[in-house]
């Protein structure tokens, strides 16, 4: 990624004097989100459900009607190009198939407990949500093409991988605030700003908050490696696909977050998290391969995301 030259103002800037230990309490007083606990046990009928009549399937997102309504937007949408619009949840099952309904029963409590934990902290909270399924979308497109055997995690972790800016927002909005103001001025890189101005950064501040609440190992490691997937000991192949998956959907300029700076094709494909996936020895002709599918899928991206948020 490249850097930016701070001026000589936010240079000599003095990092925030605000305890540690005050920072970590904090992030332990915001509230929990109820969907990350309770996902497993919410999807284990839609994981399990292939086997299962369409009826079935749509009794079980009928009890939710968020997700009905979320359902019934997205087959509507003009990426699906049905020419009779469906209002009926059997047939919209029918069109997404099972594992597009198991991704949107994931992302539709997640977002709105995110919504709650955000508050109303001035920021352009709908196109973050959108760059935050986005890069859930890329990551398993990424493990899809890579051959990375996972369940959910990647596309949860995907979905969770800037939760630290949530957490920012809710537990120091001054601070959040500020942070924003001095990144789109072009006086920092967001990491940089962040460490400045509250003294820890956004991944730091995630992988504190899903840590204190007994989150997966892989969705820690997530949080807090996503710019530096080298870093994470045990899941560094979903942790570089998440961190692919954010620079290329910041690269399709698909949504918002919070990140202005751009980022060429040459940023993703040098970034250490392209070189885990595919070390020399993959050849160039798999690189080439993912590269074509990966690009077919960002094209396809902001029209299911206008049938999600």
């Amino acid at each position: 990624m490249p850097e930016i030259t701070l001026t000589p103002t936010f240079a000599n800037r003095a990092p925030a004097d605000i305890p540690r230990d005050l920072i970590i309490e904090r992030i332990k007083g915001c509230s929990r989100l109820p969907s990350l606990r309770s996902i497993d046990s919410a999807l284990r009928e839609l994981l399990n459900a292939e086997g299962r009549y369409t009826t079935q399937i749509s009794e079980i997102i009928r009890r939710d009607p968020s997700l009905t309504a979320r359902l019934l937007r997205l087959v509507n949408s003009v990426y699906y190009g049905l020419t009779t619009p469906v209002n009926n949840i059997e047939e919209a099952v029918f069109y997404l198939g099972v594992r597009q309904i198991r991704q949107l029963a994931t992302v539709t409590p997640i977002i709105e407990d995110f919504q709650k934990l955000a508050g109303n902290t001035p920021f352009p909270w709908r196109g973050f949500w959108q760059h935050c399924i986005a890069t859930a979308i890329i990551t398993r497109e990424i493990t899809n093409v890579t051959g990375i055997a996972v369940d959910e995690a990647d596309y949860v972790a995907g979905l969770i991988h800037d939760v630290g800016k949530i957490i920012m927002a809710s537990a120091f909005p001054h601070q959040f605030a500020e942070v924003n103001r001095l990144v789109k001025l072009g006086e920092a890189t967001q990491l940089e700003a962040e460490k400045v101005v509250l003294g820890m950064d956004h991944t730091e501040l995630g992988g504190i908050y899903l840590e204190h609440h007994h989150l997966p190992p892989v969705m820690v490691e997530t949080a807090r490696y996503h710019h530096e997937p080298s870093r994470a000991a045990h899941y560094p192949n979903i942790v570089a696909s998440v961190q692919i998956a954010d620079l290329l959907v910041r690269h399709a300029q698909i949504g918002d977050s919070g990140n202005p700076e751009r980022v060429n094709e040459e940023a993703w494909l040098g970034a250490e998290g392209w070189n885990i996936l595919f070390p020399p020895g993959r050849g160039e002709t798999e690189r080439l391969i993912a590269r074509a599918a990966l690009k077919r899928s960002l094209e396809r991206l902001p029209t299911i995301l206008e049938g999600l948020v």
